[in-house]
């Protein structure tokens, strides 16, 4: 059985031909000597002729999942919770509310409608703009205008 086992692994740590017309410099028999024993490196042992270990599919669905998890923080809801405040800063907008349009406009509504709000620009001559509510920036308070 110990002959067996040592015949075994001088097969499995002899080397391969370079190419195929090349005729095998050894017959697995060959690789007795004539003492009788097989050829084998001192520092050898059962497990060095265990392959190495692979990443299976198992050990690497654990990562993938958790880089999945990250990238939705980060792409996916940062952006859609400012989309939902916008949201509800529009719908909140009354009447002598102070606003800044996306044109960098500064008023204060005068009437809000459907989709729709009326702001007023100038005190002095009164000037009035009719406005899409998607084009509200931000509702600012009086310190914000006068910085």
């Amino acid at each position: 059985m110990n002959d067996l086992f040592e015949a075994l692994l001088a097969q499995a740590t002899e080397e391969p031909p370079a190419t195929g017309d090349a005729p095998a410099s050894q017959p697995a028999d060959s690789a007795e000597t004539e003492a009788g024993t097989t050829q084998q490196d001192p520092g050898a042992t059962e497990q060095d002729t265990t392959p190495p270990a692979t990443p299976c599919g198992k050990d690497m669905i654990i990562p993938l999942i958790l880089m999945m998890v990250v990238m939705y923080f980060f792409m996916l809801r940062g952006p859609r919770k400012k989309q939902q405040q916008q949201k509800q800063m529009l719908q909140a907008i009354k009447k002598n509310d102070r606003i800044r349009t996306i044109g960098g406009i500064f008023g204060t509504v005068v009437d809000v409608r459907d989709d729709e709000v009326v702001i007023k620009v100038d005190e002095s001559n009164n000037t009035k703009i009719h406005l899409s509510r998607s084009a509200i920036a931000a509702v600012t308070q009086e310190e914000d205008i006068k910085n």
